[in-house]
């Protein structure tokens, strides 16, 4: 027998034997201890998160041409039990509607685009033009602008003209009219929608301006809407690319010519200074586009081309037109929005924010009117009063009373935040601006 031979047969021999076998395969089961393991482990990983639709419980506007007017509008949330209950309410479902179809119906629509406007629209607009004529009538206080940077009292003159003129203004709108029906009825009738109109504006005593004035002009139109005047979804994209964008210009010169403060110790609960919607209807307008991404808001030339027809990037323009610095430093929460890939995204995420940081904000909603045709749907009520500041408070409970903490800034009021563009034309006078201004 060869050596060749010899190995071979001892390798065969070797691998016969019981010791070479395979190991015995792995029970069918894991042993009580693994089992016990696993179970452990799937009992610590967080169940998945499921996205909560922002507009769930939004509706269409219930329509109702002739309404009985039994209460004239007034604020009702004082506690957080009302707030709760805003949120079961028929009036809360209605602006998420509203805000739902007007979105909707702007996507892939630029403010440069032709917009069948209805005569009742016209009428809105007109309205929203005179208000800008009042403004141009009412001169600043130049002795005050001299001495500080904070709002200017003229303002206040200019919000009890809008107030004298609020009912001539509404008379010009089909429907509201006296011509319209019963000379008495159509009075009142502008009357229920008077002070959703008048506090679109700014606050008279704070002299300041926030998403919760800009909330009452949205209300305004809710009611409108739900009188017949104007319709969804045929007026929805007027009432944003016309309407609603020329409330904002007028706003603009409002904020700038009377220096309104942020209202809040953290301005706005929203992401500049002063508005919300014009970023969610604006985030909304670009939720189509093929190639365009919301990083491109650092783009300066990019900026300067979409902001005649896009309502967020006009918006970044006014920021920049008078802040300094980098938009990560003054408007953070905006510089980590154009993180996100999609507008399509951003769109969603800002109406989810909405709801969340608006809506419900105690400090935001105890600002909302609830009367005949905007009703708050309980008769139970908190004895409140209001300050002098124009916020409510429960009896025996006055600033700083932790609602507003709990809402979300800490005090319901805040302290007093000079003008950005008092700032501004400060910094134009060649005097050195702080960075964030």
């Amino acid at each position: 027998m060869t050596t060749l031979e010899a190995a071979r047969q001892a390798l065969a021999r070797k691998l016969q034997s019981p010791a070479s076998s395979a190991a015995p395969a792995a029970p069918e089961f894991p042993a009580p201890q693994q089992q016990q393991q696993q179970q452990q482990q799937q009992q610590q990983q967080p169940p998945p998160q499921v996205a909560l639709d922002p507009y769930r419980s939004a509706i269409d506007p219930v329509i109702e041409r002739h309404p009985t007017l039994n209460e004239l509008p007034r604020k009702r949330i004082v506690t957080p039990a009302q707030l709760n209950h805003f949120e079961d309410t028929q009036v809360f479902g209605e602006i998420l509607g509203l805000i739902r179809t007007c979105n909707n119906e702007v996507k892939g629509k630029w403010l440069t685009d032709h917009v069948e406007i209805s005569e009742p629209a016209t009428a809105v607009l007109g309205l929203v033009n005179r208000i800008q004529e009042l403004v141009d009538a009412t001169p600043r206080d130049t002795e005050s602008a001299a001495q500080s940077r904070f709002g200017n009292p003229a303002f206040r003159t200019l919000h009890s003209r809008i107030g004298a003129a609020a009912d001539e203004l509404q008379q010009r709108i089909p429907g509201l009219g006296d011509s319209d029906g019963d000379q008495a009825y159509q009075k009142r009738l502008r009357e229920e929608l008077a002070p959703y109109l008048c506090e679109s504006w700014g606050n008279a005593k704070r002299i300041d301006y926030g998403s919760g004035m800009e909330l009452n002009f949205l209300c305004w139109i809710l009611c409108l809407v739900k009188l017949g005047i104007l319709q969804l979804p045929h007026d929805a994209p007027a009432i944003v690319l016309r309407i609603f964008w020329r409330y904002i210009e007028v706003m603009r010169s409002i904020q700038a010519k009377y220096w309104l403060e942020p209202a809040g110790s953290h301005g706005v609960w929203g992401l500049d200074d002063y508005h919300f919607l014009p970023f969610l209807w604006g985030a909304g307008q670009l939720s189509t586009h093929p190639y365009l991404r919301p990083k491109s808001i650092h783009d300066p030339e990019i900026v300067d081309e979409m902001a005649p027809k896009s309502m967020y990037f006009a918006c970044i323009q006014a920021i920049n037109a008078v802040k300094t610095a980098s938009l990560r430093w003054h408007s953070p929460m905006l510089d980590d929005i154009s993180g996100v890939r999609e507008w399509s995204k951003v769109n969603q995420g800002m109406a989810k924010m909405y709801r969340a940081e608006v809506l419900l904000k105690l400090p935001i909603a105890q600002h909302i009117f609830f009367g005949s045709i905007l009703s708050f749907g309980s008769d139970e009520d908190v004895p409140a009063e209001e300050d002098e500041h124009g916020h409510l408070h429960s009896h025996g409970r006055g600033h700083g009373h932790g609602e507003g903490q709990a809402a979300g800034w800490g005090d319901c009021c805040g302290i007093p935040i000079p003008s950005v563009f008092a700032a501004a034309e400060v910094g134009s006078a060649n005097v050195r601006r702080i960075p964030f201004d």
